[in-house]
């Protein structure tokens, strides 16, 4: 019943992402204007990250998620009837807040599934939320080929996924919050967890510009149509996806430090194919190897920190995210200006720098001996 809220996460998130060109359209903005007003859903992730932290040492996890779904889906439906921008902006903003308690309380809830199992199966759960986001996004360009309005298309979708929410919360996993001790009102890393939140930090500034700007990237430096241009989400999303249905298989295989050098590396490559070569194909096979290379970099750094010995899974995800949503809160609106002044390419260029963070930093501070392990029972989170 967990992958259903991971999937109500992912549809109602990548449903908003596939029309932001529409959206845009509509709202009449330029890029760096679109940059700003997109500011606010990051700015909302932040704002409630440390009131997430306090809520999960407080209340249990289940409780948390299901009052975070039904408001999450709530402002889905408000963005697609907010057609003036002083409307969008705080639809945003509490479309943010409301995610971010989704995000954090059923990630919680994944770290004491895995608890229950041997081997790795936490990718699983992301695969789900991305295999959500692929139909999303699929769905987004049937949408915007029949000229649906996104407050039709939103409504519709926030109605049926507040259903499921419903449907699967009975079957949510009980957790007894665990004790947490007082800490400042921002929730940053410890200094065993800060490695983990910059490599959060590298991921999801890529993550946040590819759902913000590979829509836009297809209409405006590849040339398509606004239909097309869809497409540049979809193949971003099903490699997304692949990326996680094998991510566990393969970390288990190679090793997470290994996996992690490798999703650099990809991220690297594929961003600056895209940038190079604005081309349907060429710049397509860019989006795929992005997409492969951010699959697991956050499924993986929540997993690890999870297992902190100091903090709550809870509270660790939630400071580890702290640091993550800074790269999602800044990236994004700084690629709109870039691109205002530069161009697309340029600006979706530049992220190439955060796959070779990525890399760098795995290779310069984790070794195997630094990696918790991210099987077994974890005594911080005991399940009633």
């Amino acid at each position: 019943m967990i992958a259903i809220f991971f999937f109500v996460s992912g549809f109602g998130f990548f449903t908003w992402g596939s029309r932001i060109p529409t959206i845009q359209q509509e709202l009449h903005l330029n890029n760096e204007q679109l940059g700003i007003v997109l500011f606010a859903l990051p700015i909302g992730l932040m704002t409630t990250l440390p009131v997430t932290g306090v809520l999960l040492s407080r209340f249990d996890s289940r409780k948390v998620m299901i009052i975070g779904a039904v408001l999450f889906n709530a402002m889905l439906c408000a963005i697609g009837f907010a057609t003036k921008v002083w409307r969008a902006v705080p639809a945003l903003f509490f479309f943010g807040v409301s995610r971010n308690l989704l995000n954090i309380s059923v990630n919680a809830q994944s770290i004491g599934v895995q608890a229950l199992f041997e081997r790795s199966i936490i990718a699983r759960f992301h695969a789900v939320w991305s295999l959500a986001g692929m139909s999303a996004a699929a769905l987004g360009y049937v949408m915007v080929s029949s000229s649906v309005s996104p407050a039709w298309h939103f409504l519709v979708v926030g109605l049926l996924l507040t259903v499921m929410c419903f449907y699967a919360y009975p079957g949510s996993l009980r957790q007894q919050p665990a004790p947490r001790q007082r800490r400042s009102w921002f929730a940053l890393p410890d200094r065993g967890l800060v490695k983990f939140g910059l490599i959060s930090f590298a991921s999801m500034a890529c993550e946040g510009a590819m759902i913000d700007w590979s829509g836009i990237y297809f209409r405006e430096a590849v040339h398509t149509t606004a239909s097309a241009a869809t497409l540049g989400y979809v193949v971003y999303m099903v490699a997304v996806t692949l990326g996680r249905l094998t991510g566990d298989r393969l970390a288990n295989r190679l090793g997470i430090r290994t996996m992690l050098t490798y999703s650099g590396i990809l991220i690297g490559v594929g961003l600056l194919t895209a940038a190079f070569l604005p081309y349907p194909v060429t710049a397509g096979l860019g989006f795929v190897l992005t997409g492969f290379g951010v699959s697991c970099v956050i499924p993986l750094v929540f997993s690890m920190a999870g297992r902190s010995s100091e903090m709550s899974s809870g509270s660790a995800i939630a400071s580890v995210s702290t640091v993550g949503y800074i790269g999602f809160l800044i990236v994004p609106p700084v690629v709109g200006s870039v691109a205002q002044h530069a161009g697309l390419p340029v600006a979706i260029g530049m992220l190439a720098v955060f796959g070779l963070l990525i890399s760098g930093l795995v290779q310069l501070t984790l070794d195997q001996q630094s990696i918790p392990a991210i099987v077994g029972p974890d005594p911080a989170e005991p399940m009633v």
